[in-house]
């Protein structure tokens, strides 16, 4: 039964840590890992007492997910990257979205962005800044790519995103790590979005 907002796969404490950033802001998350024992530990442990949901496999992590499905992926940039969009691609359908948040090359974002159009999927590729307590708390994230995804991810990223001072989020469609649909005027103050990721409440994170 679909019933998750979005799916993340790679549950390294980045992973986890933006899971339940997405659960503290009411979003329903499908978790997903490649060694699927760290799925149980995840939910028996850091995640337990949250609306997060988990999958045992690819298949079952995209029969969760309300279309059009959302799912990022959270795992090494390179070659992991490519191949979990080549085992995602034939469950997936015209318009669903993966997301890469590795901060990959963007030569590779440009190549998967191009390759996977043809095949009716988005993509995205977001730079994720902050690190492990931002992914926690409120990254700044910078999200460029296929702009049709945009609609179906904004309010899931604004909402997560840390936010300046004005209570604008440190988030909007990007290229070459800058907002292109606004002037110079109206884009977000990003200097102020990055030095916020480093002064971010030191509060535990889950192991």
């Amino acid at each position: 039964m679909a019933q998750a907002d979005i799916a993340l796969i790679g549950l390294a404490v980045m992973g986890q840590n933006l899971i339940l950033n997405m659960n503290d802001h009411g979003f329903v998350v499908c978790a997903f890992n490649r060694t699927v024992s760290k799925v149980d530990d995840f939910l028996a442990n850091e995640a337990k007492g949250t609306k997060v949901v988990g999958a045992k496999s690819l298949k079952e992590m995209v029969s969760k997910l309300k279309k059009p499905r959302r799912i990022i992926l959270l795992v090494k940039a390179g070659q992991a990257v490519d191949d979990f969009i080549e085992k995602l691609v034939p469950l997936l359908d015209t318009g669903d979205i993966i997301i890469d948040g590795g901060n990959s090359e963007y030569r590779d974002t440009t190549r998967r962005c191009r390759d996977l159009k043809a095949k009716g999927i988005l993509f995205v590729g977001s730079g994720v800044s902050g690190g492990e307590e931002g992914a926690r708390y409120g990254p700044s994230l910078m999200p460029g790519g296929n702009k049709e995804a945009w609609p179906h991810i904004k309010t899931i990223f604004q909402a997560i995103a840390a936010k300046v001072g004005t209570g604008e989020p440190c988030c909007d469609w990007a290229s070459s790590g800058l907002p292109s649909d606004r002037t110079a005027e109206e884009r977000p103050p990003w200097s102020q979005c990055l030095a916020l990721c480093s002064k971010l409440p030191s509060k535990s994170l889950p192991g």
